[in-house]
Protein backbone atom coordinates (compact mmCIF):
# COMPACT_ATOMS: atom_id res chain seq x y z
CA UNK A 1 0.00 0.00 0.00
CA UNK A 2 1.24 3.43 -1.25
CA UNK A 3 1.98 5.41 2.27
CA UNK A 4 0.28 8.99 1.40
CA UNK A 5 0.26 10.88 5.00
CA UNK A 6 2.83 13.49 5.00
CA UNK A 7 2.76 16.09 8.20
CA UNK A 8 2.83 19.35 7.34
CA UNK A 9 -1.16 20.56 6.84
CA UNK A 10 -3.58 21.07 3.47
CA UNK A 11 -0.69 21.04 0.32
CA UNK A 12 1.02 18.32 1.81
CA UNK A 13 -2.13 16.23 2.69
CA UNK A 14 -3.57 17.20 -1.30
CA UNK A 15 -0.31 16.48 -2.74
CA UNK A 16 -0.24 13.29 -0.95
CA UNK A 17 -4.10 12.49 -1.42
CA UNK A 18 -3.51 13.26 -5.41
CA UNK A 19 -0.77 10.84 -5.54
CA UNK A 20 -3.09 7.93 -4.95
CA UNK A 21 -6.36 9.34 -6.61
CA UNK A 22 -4.92 7.24 -9.55
CA UNK A 23 -4.67 4.25 -7.28
CA UNK A 24 -8.33 4.56 -5.79
CA UNK A 25 -9.58 4.91 -9.45
CA UNK A 26 -8.46 1.77 -10.46
CA UNK A 27 -9.37 0.07 -7.48
CA UNK A 28 -13.10 1.71 -8.06
CA UNK A 29 -12.94 0.07 -11.77
CA UNK A 30 -12.05 -3.46 -10.87
CA UNK A 31 -14.53 -3.26 -8.40
CA UNK A 32 -16.98 -2.63 -10.67
CA UNK A 33 -15.48 -4.70 -13.16
CA UNK A 34 -15.89 -7.41 -10.28
CA UNK A 35 -19.51 -6.92 -10.28
CA UNK A 36 -20.32 -7.06 -13.67
CA UNK A 37 -18.41 -10.11 -13.96
CA UNK A 38 -20.58 -11.69 -11.30
CA UNK A 39 -24.31 -13.69 -11.84
CA UNK A 40 -26.75 -10.52 -11.82
CA UNK A 41 -28.89 -11.10 -8.99
CA UNK A 42 -31.65 -9.00 -7.78
CA UNK A 43 -30.22 -5.79 -4.98
CA UNK A 44 -31.17 -6.24 -1.70
CA UNK A 45 -31.52 -2.04 -0.71
CA UNK A 46 -30.76 -0.03 1.78
CA UNK A 47 -33.06 3.29 1.27
CA UNK A 48 -30.74 6.33 2.78
CA UNK A 49 -33.30 8.86 4.07
CA UNK A 50 -31.23 12.21 4.84
CA UNK A 51 -30.77 15.72 4.27
CA UNK A 52 -28.48 15.83 1.20
CA UNK A 53 -29.62 19.04 0.27
CA UNK A 54 -30.35 21.95 2.59
CA UNK A 55 -28.44 23.59 5.66
CA UNK A 56 -27.40 20.62 6.49
CA UNK A 57 -26.38 18.61 3.02
CA UNK A 58 -22.66 18.40 3.68
CA UNK A 59 -23.77 16.36 6.39
CA UNK A 60 -25.83 14.21 4.56
CA UNK A 61 -23.43 13.75 2.09
CA UNK A 62 -20.92 12.65 4.58
CA UNK A 63 -23.23 9.76 5.79
CA UNK A 64 -23.78 8.78 2.23
CA UNK A 65 -20.22 8.91 1.54
CA UNK A 66 -19.52 5.97 4.53
CA UNK A 67 -22.51 4.38 2.92
CA UNK A 68 -21.70 3.75 0.08
CA UNK A 69 -17.92 2.75 0.81
CA UNK A 70 -19.90 -0.07 3.39
CA UNK A 71 -21.97 -1.82 0.65
CA UNK A 72 -19.38 -1.55 -1.91
CA UNK A 73 -16.94 -3.28 0.73
CA UNK A 74 -19.83 -5.70 1.31
CA UNK A 75 -20.22 -6.09 -2.40
CA UNK A 76 -16.56 -6.56 -3.55
CA UNK A 77 -16.39 -10.16 -1.24
CA UNK A 78 -19.43 -11.14 -2.63
CA UNK A 79 -21.90 -9.65 -1.48
CA UNK A 80 -25.15 -10.90 1.06
CA UNK A 81 -24.85 -15.05 1.20
CA UNK A 82 -28.45 -16.80 0.95
CA UNK A 83 -29.53 -20.03 -0.05
CA UNK A 84 -30.70 -18.80 -3.58
CA UNK A 85 -27.36 -17.11 -4.14
CA UNK A 86 -25.00 -14.31 -3.21
CA UNK A 87 -27.15 -10.89 -3.48
CA UNK A 88 -25.30 -7.18 -3.88
CA UNK A 89 -26.23 -4.66 -1.59
CA UNK A 90 -27.39 -1.43 -3.38
CA UNK A 91 -27.86 2.03 -1.80
CA UNK A 92 -31.08 4.15 -2.27
CA UNK A 93 -30.43 7.90 -2.04
CA UNK A 94 -33.66 9.61 -0.94
CA UNK A 95 -33.19 13.59 0.29
CA UNK A 96 -35.43 14.64 2.96
CA UNK A 97 -34.16 18.13 2.56
CA UNK A 98 -33.90 17.91 6.50
CA UNK A 99 -37.62 18.03 7.22
CA UNK A 100 -39.96 15.84 8.94
CA UNK A 101 -42.22 16.18 6.21
CA UNK A 102 -39.84 15.16 3.02
CA UNK A 103 -38.83 12.60 5.34
CA UNK A 104 -42.03 10.88 5.50
CA UNK A 105 -42.97 11.73 2.17
CA UNK A 106 -39.40 10.09 0.74
CA UNK A 107 -40.16 7.26 3.75
CA UNK A 108 -43.66 6.18 1.86
CA UNK A 109 -41.65 6.43 -1.93
CA UNK A 110 -39.07 3.36 -0.30
CA UNK A 111 -41.81 1.41 1.42
CA UNK A 112 -43.90 1.66 -1.94
CA UNK A 113 -40.66 0.13 -3.57
CA UNK A 114 -40.83 -2.75 -1.04
CA UNK A 115 -37.35 -1.20 0.66
CA UNK A 116 -37.33 -3.42 3.59
CA UNK A 117 -33.98 -1.69 5.07
CA UNK A 118 -33.88 2.25 5.83
CA UNK A 119 -31.18 4.17 7.41
CA UNK A 120 -31.40 7.65 8.76
CA UNK A 121 -29.92 9.49 11.94
CA UNK A 122 -28.75 13.01 11.18
CA UNK A 123 -32.17 14.43 13.33
CA UNK A 124 -33.83 12.72 16.36
CA UNK A 125 -37.03 14.23 15.14
CA UNK A 126 -36.77 12.55 12.15
CA UNK A 127 -35.90 9.67 13.72
CA UNK A 128 -38.91 9.78 16.30
CA UNK A 129 -41.26 10.91 12.77
CA UNK A 130 -39.99 7.44 11.13
CA UNK A 131 -40.00 4.96 14.08
CA UNK A 132 -43.73 6.09 14.60
CA UNK A 133 -44.77 5.28 11.00
CA UNK A 134 -43.12 2.22 10.53
CA UNK A 135 -44.78 0.89 13.54
CA UNK A 136 -47.94 1.54 12.06
CA UNK A 137 -46.92 0.77 8.72
CA UNK A 138 -45.84 -2.57 9.63
CA UNK A 139 -48.87 -3.67 12.05
CA UNK A 140 -50.58 -2.53 9.06
CA UNK A 141 -48.42 -4.37 6.51
CA UNK A 142 -47.02 -7.74 7.79
CA UNK A 143 -46.39 -8.38 4.59
CA UNK A 144 -43.64 -5.96 3.54
CA UNK A 145 -42.46 -4.75 6.87
CA UNK A 146 -39.26 -2.86 7.13
CA UNK A 147 -36.52 -1.83 10.02
CA UNK A 148 -34.72 1.46 10.75
CA UNK A 149 -31.08 1.24 10.57
CA UNK A 150 -30.40 4.58 13.30
CA UNK A 151 -26.49 5.69 12.58
CA UNK A 152 -27.20 8.67 14.82
CA UNK A 153 -30.12 10.09 15.99
CA UNK A 154 -28.92 9.96 19.44
CA UNK A 155 -32.15 11.51 21.58
CA UNK A 156 -32.07 8.91 24.58
CA UNK A 157 -35.81 8.23 24.47
CA UNK A 158 -35.56 6.45 21.09
CA UNK A 159 -34.55 3.73 22.91
CA UNK A 160 -36.20 3.92 25.99
CA UNK A 161 -39.91 4.82 26.24
CA UNK A 162 -40.32 5.12 22.71
CA UNK A 163 -38.76 1.87 21.64
CA UNK A 164 -39.52 -0.11 19.02
CA UNK A 165 -38.93 -3.36 17.21
CA UNK A 166 -38.29 -1.71 14.27
CA UNK A 167 -35.41 0.19 15.07
CA UNK A 168 -32.09 -0.32 15.92
CA UNK A 169 -29.76 2.31 17.21
CA UNK A 170 -26.30 2.03 16.13
CA UNK A 171 -24.26 5.38 17.76
CA UNK A 172 -24.00 6.01 22.06
CA UNK A 173 -27.51 7.35 22.87
CA UNK A 174 -26.89 11.22 24.28
CA UNK A 175 -26.66 10.51 27.77
CA UNK A 176 -23.97 7.48 27.11
CA UNK A 177 -22.03 10.16 24.86
CA UNK A 178 -22.33 13.07 27.55
CA UNK A 179 -21.47 10.90 30.68
CA UNK A 180 -18.16 10.22 28.99
CA UNK A 181 -17.97 13.29 27.90
CA UNK A 182 -18.46 14.93 31.05
CA UNK A 183 -16.09 12.69 33.04
CA UNK A 184 -13.03 14.23 31.17
CA UNK A 185 -14.52 17.89 31.97
CA UNK A 186 -14.84 17.26 35.36
CA UNK A 187 -11.18 15.77 36.12
CA UNK A 188 -9.91 19.71 34.84
CA UNK A 189 -9.86 21.44 38.59
CA UNK A 190 -8.80 24.59 37.05
CA UNK A 191 -12.37 24.51 35.29
CA UNK A 192 -15.33 26.84 37.00
CA UNK A 193 -17.02 28.51 34.89
CA UNK A 194 -19.37 26.60 32.21
CA UNK A 195 -21.18 27.59 28.82
CA UNK A 196 -24.32 24.69 27.36
CA UNK A 197 -25.65 25.66 23.98
CA UNK A 198 -27.62 23.93 21.59
CA UNK A 199 -29.75 23.53 19.17
CA UNK A 200 -33.64 23.65 19.62
CA UNK A 201 -35.06 20.39 19.34
CA UNK A 202 -35.32 17.24 21.47
CA UNK A 203 -31.69 16.43 21.05
CA UNK A 204 -30.47 19.88 21.59
CA UNK A 205 -32.52 20.57 24.43
CA UNK A 206 -31.74 17.28 25.74
CA UNK A 207 -27.79 18.35 26.15
CA UNK A 208 -28.53 21.10 27.67
CA UNK A 209 -30.56 20.06 30.16
CA UNK A 210 -28.87 16.79 30.88
CA UNK A 211 -25.22 18.39 30.82
CA UNK A 212 -26.32 20.97 33.75
CA UNK A 213 -27.31 17.87 35.66
CA UNK A 214 -23.96 15.61 35.10
CA UNK A 215 -22.50 18.87 36.29
CA UNK A 216 -24.44 19.43 39.26
CA UNK A 217 -23.83 16.11 40.37
CA UNK A 218 -20.18 15.57 39.38
CA UNK A 219 -18.83 18.82 40.07
CA UNK A 220 -21.02 21.32 41.96
CA UNK A 221 -18.53 23.62 42.12
CA UNK A 222 -18.76 24.43 38.56
CA UNK A 223 -21.09 27.43 37.60
CA UNK A 224 -23.29 26.64 34.80
CA UNK A 225 -23.16 30.97 33.31
CA UNK A 226 -25.46 30.33 30.53
CA UNK A 227 -27.95 28.24 28.89
CA UNK A 228 -28.48 28.89 25.05
CA UNK A 229 -30.98 27.27 22.71
CA UNK A 230 -30.80 28.72 19.25
CA UNK A 231 -32.98 27.77 15.88
CA UNK A 232 -31.79 24.55 13.97
CA UNK A 233 -30.17 25.17 10.56
CA UNK A 234 -31.12 28.77 10.57
CA UNK A 235 -28.41 30.75 12.19
CA UNK A 236 -26.18 32.32 9.91
CA UNK A 237 -24.37 34.64 12.14
CA UNK A 238 -23.47 33.30 15.59
CA UNK A 239 -21.74 36.36 16.42
CA UNK A 240 -24.28 37.33 18.89
CA UNK A 241 -24.06 33.69 20.57
CA UNK A 242 -20.13 33.89 20.52
CA UNK A 243 -20.06 37.43 22.14
CA UNK A 244 -22.66 36.16 24.62
CA UNK A 245 -20.54 33.29 25.83
CA UNK A 246 -17.53 35.67 25.98
CA UNK A 247 -19.10 37.89 28.00
CA UNK A 248 -20.59 35.20 30.26
CA UNK A 249 -16.37 34.54 31.65
CA UNK A 250 -16.77 30.94 30.64
CA UNK A 251 -13.74 28.83 31.11
CA UNK A 252 -15.58 26.08 28.35
CA UNK A 253 -18.70 25.82 26.38
CA UNK A 254 -20.33 22.35 25.97
CA UNK A 255 -22.59 21.29 22.48
CA UNK A 256 -24.84 18.81 21.10
CA UNK A 257 -23.92 21.15 17.77
CA UNK A 258 -23.54 19.63 14.13
CA UNK A 259 -23.11 19.91 10.80
CA UNK A 260 -23.13 23.78 9.94
CA UNK A 261 -24.38 24.82 13.36
CA UNK A 262 -20.71 23.60 15.03
CA UNK A 263 -18.62 24.91 12.18
CA UNK A 264 -20.66 28.63 12.19
CA UNK A 265 -20.36 28.66 16.37
CA UNK A 266 -16.77 27.65 16.58
CA UNK A 267 -16.15 30.28 14.29
CA UNK A 268 -17.74 32.94 15.49
CA UNK A 269 -16.19 31.93 19.15
CA UNK A 270 -12.39 32.37 17.22
CA UNK A 271 -13.42 35.85 15.61
CA UNK A 272 -14.48 37.33 19.18
CA UNK A 273 -11.54 36.11 20.56
CA UNK A 274 -13.00 33.08 23.15
CA UNK A 275 -9.49 30.95 24.72
CA UNK A 276 -12.02 28.14 26.41
CA UNK A 277 -12.50 24.96 25.32
CA UNK A 278 -15.14 23.25 23.66
CA UNK A 279 -16.50 19.68 24.59
CA UNK A 280 -18.30 18.48 21.83
CA UNK A 281 -20.12 15.78 20.62
CA UNK A 282 -19.01 16.17 16.52
CA UNK A 283 -16.41 18.55 16.44
CA UNK A 284 -13.70 16.25 15.26
CA UNK A 285 -14.69 17.23 11.34
CA UNK A 286 -17.11 18.79 9.04
CA UNK A 287 -14.50 21.79 8.78
CA UNK A 288 -14.71 22.63 12.76
CA UNK A 289 -10.50 21.93 13.02
CA UNK A 290 -9.73 24.09 10.01
CA UNK A 291 -11.95 26.64 11.34
CA UNK A 292 -10.04 26.76 14.54
CA UNK A 293 -6.35 26.37 13.22
CA UNK A 294 -4.22 26.89 16.00
CA UNK A 295 -6.57 28.49 17.76
CA UNK A 296 -7.77 25.06 18.83
CA UNK A 297 -5.05 22.89 19.60
CA UNK A 298 -5.89 21.59 22.76
CA UNK A 299 -9.23 23.02 23.13
CA UNK A 300 -11.56 21.32 20.95
CA UNK A 301 -12.12 17.92 22.85
CA UNK A 302 -14.76 15.53 20.68
CA UNK A 303 -16.33 11.97 21.41
CA UNK A 304 -17.11 8.81 19.19
CA UNK A 305 -16.79 5.00 18.50
CA UNK A 306 -13.89 5.41 16.94
CA UNK A 307 -11.30 8.29 15.55
CA UNK A 308 -8.28 8.10 13.08
CA UNK A 309 -5.66 8.27 15.89
CA UNK A 310 -6.95 5.22 17.77
CA UNK A 311 -3.92 3.11 16.56
CA UNK A 312 -3.04 -0.30 15.53
CA UNK A 313 -2.81 -1.58 12.04
CA UNK A 314 -6.30 -2.63 11.23
CA UNK A 315 -7.68 1.49 12.17
CA UNK A 316 -4.43 2.72 10.29
CA UNK A 317 -5.42 0.49 7.31
CA UNK A 318 -9.00 1.08 7.53
CA UNK A 319 -8.27 4.99 7.25
CA UNK A 320 -5.90 4.63 4.24
CA UNK A 321 -8.30 2.53 2.42
CA UNK A 322 -11.19 5.13 3.23
CA UNK A 323 -8.78 8.33 1.60
CA UNK A 324 -8.03 5.75 -1.31
CA UNK A 325 -11.80 5.82 -2.25
CA UNK A 326 -12.67 9.56 -1.37
CA UNK A 327 -8.92 11.21 -2.25
CA UNK A 328 -10.61 14.79 -1.58
CA UNK A 329 -10.17 16.32 1.79
CA UNK A 330 -13.84 17.62 2.01
CA UNK A 331 -15.05 14.54 1.85
CA UNK A 332 -12.47 13.09 4.67
CA UNK A 333 -15.16 11.86 7.38
CA UNK A 334 -14.92 8.22 8.22
CA UNK A 335 -18.23 6.68 10.63
CA UNK A 336 -16.74 3.44 11.87
CA UNK A 337 -20.76 2.67 13.35
CA UNK A 338 -21.70 3.57 9.78
CA UNK A 339 -19.74 0.74 8.51
CA UNK A 340 -20.17 -1.82 11.35
CA UNK A 341 -24.11 -0.97 10.96
CA UNK A 342 -24.23 -2.47 7.28
CA UNK A 343 -21.93 -5.01 8.31
CA UNK A 344 -24.18 -6.61 10.75
CA UNK A 345 -27.25 -6.31 8.59
CA UNK A 346 -25.63 -8.50 6.06
CA UNK A 347 -24.47 -10.87 8.86
CA UNK A 348 -27.98 -10.63 10.40
CA UNK A 349 -29.55 -11.21 6.62
CA UNK A 350 -27.02 -13.96 6.48
CA UNK A 351 -28.07 -15.55 9.56
CA UNK A 352 -32.11 -15.17 8.84
CA UNK A 353 -31.62 -16.70 5.46
CA UNK A 354 -33.64 -14.16 4.07
CA UNK A 355 -34.28 -10.47 3.63
CA UNK A 356 -37.83 -10.19 5.18
CA UNK A 357 -37.59 -7.69 8.26
CA UNK A 358 -39.26 -9.69 10.71
CA UNK A 359 -36.67 -12.36 10.61
CA UNK A 360 -33.70 -9.92 10.16
CA UNK A 361 -34.91 -8.20 13.40
CA UNK A 362 -34.70 -11.37 15.39
CA UNK A 363 -31.53 -12.04 13.86
CA UNK A 364 -30.08 -8.65 14.75
CA UNK A 365 -31.46 -8.20 17.59
CA UNK A 366 -28.61 -9.32 20.28
CA UNK A 367 -26.20 -9.71 17.46
CA UNK A 368 -22.68 -9.29 18.58
CA UNK A 369 -19.95 -7.97 16.98
CA UNK A 370 -16.16 -8.06 16.77
CA UNK A 371 -14.84 -4.89 15.11
CA UNK A 372 -10.92 -5.61 15.90
CA UNK A 373 -10.34 -6.31 12.50
CA UNK A 374 -12.78 -3.64 10.67
CA UNK A 375 -10.90 -0.76 12.22
CA UNK A 376 -9.86 -1.53 15.97
CA UNK A 377 -13.80 -1.03 17.34
CA UNK A 378 -13.58 -3.53 20.11
CA UNK A 379 -16.64 -5.76 20.78
CA UNK A 380 -19.88 -4.38 20.70
CA UNK A 381 -23.67 -5.88 21.00
CA UNK A 382 -26.93 -4.43 19.97
CA UNK A 383 -28.39 -4.95 23.56
CA UNK A 384 -31.48 -7.36 23.14
CA UNK A 385 -33.73 -5.51 25.68
CA UNK A 386 -33.80 -1.83 23.87
CA UNK A 387 -31.66 -2.61 20.41
CA UNK A 388 -28.93 -0.01 21.65
CA UNK A 389 -25.73 -0.82 20.55
CA UNK A 390 -23.27 -1.14 23.64
CA UNK A 391 -19.69 -0.09 22.13
CA UNK A 392 -16.60 1.05 22.92
CA UNK A 393 -15.96 4.98 22.97
CA UNK A 394 -12.74 7.62 22.70
CA UNK A 395 -12.97 11.26 23.84
CA UNK A 396 -10.16 13.17 21.96
CA UNK A 397 -8.17 16.50 21.80
CA UNK A 398 -7.31 18.61 19.27
CA UNK A 399 -3.69 18.73 18.81
CA UNK A 400 -1.02 19.09 15.13
CA UNK A 401 -0.56 16.45 13.34
CA UNK A 402 2.28 14.96 13.58
CA UNK A 403 2.70 15.83 16.76
CA UNK A 404 2.69 12.55 19.23
CA UNK A 405 -0.26 10.04 19.02
CA UNK A 406 -1.58 12.33 15.60
CA UNK A 407 -0.09 10.11 12.81
CA UNK A 408 -3.50 11.49 10.76
CA UNK A 409 -5.07 14.76 10.23
CA UNK A 410 -8.51 15.65 9.01
CA UNK A 411 -10.03 17.20 6.03
CA UNK A 412 -6.49 18.73 5.27
CA UNK A 413 -6.52 20.80 8.31
CA UNK A 414 -2.95 19.80 9.37
CA UNK A 415 -5.18 18.94 12.77
CA UNK A 416 -6.04 16.18 14.14
CA UNK A 417 -7.07 14.36 17.29
CA UNK A 418 -5.64 12.30 19.91
CA UNK A 419 -6.73 9.84 22.37
CA UNK A 420 -7.79 11.43 25.86
CA UNK A 421 -9.63 8.30 27.28
CA UNK A 422 -11.07 5.26 26.08
CA UNK A 423 -14.12 3.61 27.33
CA UNK A 424 -15.11 -0.11 27.00
CA UNK A 425 -18.27 -1.18 25.50
CA UNK A 426 -18.95 -1.93 29.36
CA UNK A 427 -18.09 1.42 30.82
CA UNK A 428 -20.29 3.20 28.12
CA UNK A 429 -23.36 0.98 29.24
CA UNK A 430 -26.38 2.33 30.75
CA UNK A 431 -29.83 1.10 32.14
CA UNK A 432 -32.64 1.26 29.67
CA UNK A 433 -36.64 1.97 30.16
CA UNK A 434 -37.65 -0.29 27.38
CA UNK A 435 -40.43 -2.60 27.32
CA UNK A 436 -39.72 -4.21 23.71
CA UNK A 437 -43.17 -5.09 22.04
CA UNK A 438 -42.68 -8.08 20.60
CA UNK A 439 -42.06 -8.66 16.50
Amino acid sequence: MIPFFVPGGRVARTWARRSVLALGGGLALLASAASSAAPTAQPIRIGLIEGLSGPFGNAGEAVARNLQWAVERVNARGGVRLPEGSRPLALLRLDSKGSVEEALSVLKSALDQDVAFVAQGNSSAVAAALIEALNKHNQREPARRALLLNYSAVEPSLTNEKCSPWHFRFDAHADMRLSALLDVLAQDRALSRVYLIGQDYSFGQHVVRRSQELIGQRRPDIAVVGQELHPIGRVKDFLPYAAKIKASGAQAVVTGNWGNDLTLLVKAARDVGFEGKFYTFYGNALGVPGALGEAGVGRVVALAEWHPNVGGRASDELVQRFRQRFPKPEDDYLHLRMQVMVEMLAQAIERARRTEAGAVARALSGARYDGRSLGGLGQGVMRAGDQQFIQPLYVSVMQKAGSEGVRFDVEGSGYGFRTLRYLSAAQTELPHSCRMPAY
